[in-house]
């Protein structure tokens, strides 16, 4: 019996060798490549492949897709999405280009010649404040000269006509295409802003201040407009000295800058003709005349009679 305990105490401890021995050779082994450190997780992002300067629209040559081991916020990973768009800084070359870095708001929705212009509005003038940013507007202008009404006559250049037609809304309110589109449920809408051509922004600001708009709703897919070839264009309040020989027209930048006056827009000056044809078509700027005093005789009032005395657009009555 004491031989055999013998024995297996000697085959435990041979075992118990052996077991060691694996176990240092175990441990002289280099351990294996993770699997997670060969596979380390990278990110699709869009980076420049040179410097993107401000201002400038991104061309599609200048961007790749470059793996990256951080996703940084606002990266991009598909570059269709950032050609055409406008650095608000300079982007260095093989740098990330982030959303935060890019132009965005009211500029990035407006068209190459069209400015945005805010413009007062009324629910009255305004649909009943159902417009909604993306709706397509005629802007109708409202214009009551200054005149004397007691004597019951017509105020002169009195009018009401389409000022511009199919004018883009780009906010309403507080309601923008990108963000909030519901109206103001109180009422209290104050502006619109509008995508107006810069060629007409002076016609629109100068109807805003000297008369009403009202805003007509209209269809999206009705393509009718002013036909603009059959008005003479509008006498500018400033002389251009050249318009490049005859040659070529002035630019709508251009146009803008010569400005126009109220005579000019209620058509006192350079306007459509008493046969409804248009007016013959007139130079940049030219000098405007004065407003043109009348004295008309009018019989059958109280009393002795008056004189009522037309200067311009006012009127006005005085005794004899």
């Amino acid at each position: 019996m004491l031989k055999l305990t013998r024995i297996a105490a000697g085959a435990l401890i041979g075992l118990a060798l052996l077991l060691g021995l694996f176990a240092v050779t175990l441990l002289r082994r280099p351990a294996p490549a993770s699997v997670a450190s060969v596979r380390q997780t990278v990110f699709p992002v869009v980076v420049a492949t040179r410097v993107l300067p401000a201002g400038k629209p991104i061309a599609a040559d200048a961007l790749r897709v470059q793996p990256l081991p951080i996703n940084p916020n606002g990266a991009f990973a598909d570059p269709s999405l950032v050609a055409g768009r406008v650095p608000a800084a300079d982007i260095g070359a093989e740098a990330p280009v982030l959303e935060e870095q890019l132009s965005s708001g009211l500029a990035e929705r407006i068209q190459p010649g069209e400015r945005a212009v805010a413009v007062r509005v009324e629910e009255s003038n305004a649909v009943g404040n159902r417009l909604r940013p993306g709706n397509f507007v005629d802007v109708f202008f409202t214009l009551k000269r200054d005149g004397n009404l007691g004597s019951g006559g017509e105020i002169e250049h009195t009018q009401a006509r389409l000022l511009m037609s199919k004018l883009r809304v780009l906010a309403f309110g507080n309601a923008t295409a990108a963000g909030d589109t519901s109206g103001d449920p109180n009422g209290m809408v104050r502006t619109a802003v509008l995508a107006v051509p810069v060629a007409d922004v002076d016609r629109l600001t100068l109807a805003e201040t000297s008369g009403r708009l009202v805003f007509a709703l209209r269809n999206p897919k009705d393509n009718e407009v002013i036909d603009a070839g059959a008005f003479a264009p509008l006498p500018g309040v400033l002389k251009a000295s050249t318009l490049t020989g005859g040659a070529v027209p002035p630019g709508d930048s251009t146009r803008a800058a010569a400005g126009v006056s109220l005579d000019a827009l209620s058509g006192g000056a350079g306007g459509v003709g008493s046969t409804g044809n248009a007016a013959p078509r007139v130079q940049l700027a030219p000098h405007l005349a004065p407003p043109v005093t009348r004295v008309v005789n009018r019989a059958g009032t109280a009393g002795s009679g008056a004189i009522e005395v037309i200067r311009g657009g006012r009127a006005e009555t005085v005794a004899r």
